[in-house]
Order: C-alpha cells, then structure tokens, then sequence
C-alpha cells in the first residue's frame, strides 16, 4: 500500500503543476475567469496531495515527496484545454480505483474506508468538468466573454473544501 499511496503523491503534485501551467497559459491568452478555475483546481490538487502525505504518515510509513515532470505550455484553445482536463480527471479517478482495488486485495479497510473521500471526489471533479464542456458546446467560440466571466459559478460544491 505504501508503493501505491506514494505514487498517488506524485500523480496529485503533477495535478496541481498541470493546472497552474494551464492557469497561466489561459490568463496569457485573456481568460482572468478561467484562469481563477484553474488556479483554484491547482491548489486543490495540492492540498489532494498533502492529505496523502499526511495518511502515509499517519499509518506509520514513509511519504516520499518525488520530482514532478513538467507539464505541457500550450493548450490550443479553451475547449481544448477542459476537453485535457477531463481526459486527466479520468487517469486520476482510474489511479483512484486502483487503490481500492489493492486496499482489498490486501485486506486493508482503513485505507479503503479513507480512499472512499477520494472516490466521490472524483465522481464531482469528471462531473463538474463535463458540466463545463457543455457549456462550451453551448455558446461556441464567439460568446467566450460571459462563459470566462461566469465559470467561477461553476465549481460546485467541492470549491467549498
């Protein structure tokens, strides 16, 4: 279990570095709105990571902070970018699954029980995300303005956290 939890560490940490490089190509592009979803994603990305930190240790193992690769720069343009988004939220969820998949495997119910946050976690961020590409299916690429403005509306419940 301590393999797989610390390799979530990294998947978390790179989370977080991914969106703060999307922050920041979409606020270089005009998009101050979207560029606040990102940055608010990144953080929690980031604070997704040091509550697996903290579990490790807090089952007496040994959390390894690991060297993050360096996420893409350029993301085409917005539909693109919630469209990589989602495509990331799913690899997470399916690294997820693959917790509660080897905390049953090994009989270990404390992880399982603890990994169950993660799970409806998420359940919400794919939701949320596909709410998102809706929306951009709606109004196209011309009335981007409102959307940039509005998308802070967006996030849910799981901003709150």
């Amino acid at each position: 279990m301590e393999t797989i939890l610390n390799e979530q560490i990294e998947k978390e940490g790179y989370s977080s570095n991914l969106y703060l490089a999307m922050a920041v190509w979409i606020e270089e592009n005009g998009f101050n709105g979207i560029s606040k979803w990102l940055y608010a994603q990144a953080e929690e990305e980031r604070v997704h990571m040091l509550k697996f930190i903290s579990y490790i240790a807090e089952r007496d193992a040994n959390a390894i902070i690991p060297e993050f690769k360096k996420p893409p720069v350029d993301y085409g343009n917005v539909k693109d970018l919630f469209e990589a988004v989602l495509k990331h939220e799913k690899y997470i969820s399916s690294s997820i699954n693959d917790i509660v998949g080897k905390s049953l495997d090994e009989r270990d119910y404390t992880t399982h029980t603890w990994i169950q946050w993660f799970v409806t976690e998420q359940i919400e961020e794919e939701a949320s995300v596909r709410e998102i590409l809706d929306k951009l299916e709606l109004v196209g690429d011309k009335n981007l303005y409102m959307f940039d403005r509005d998308i802070l509306g967006m996030r849910g419940t799981a901003a709150a956290e």
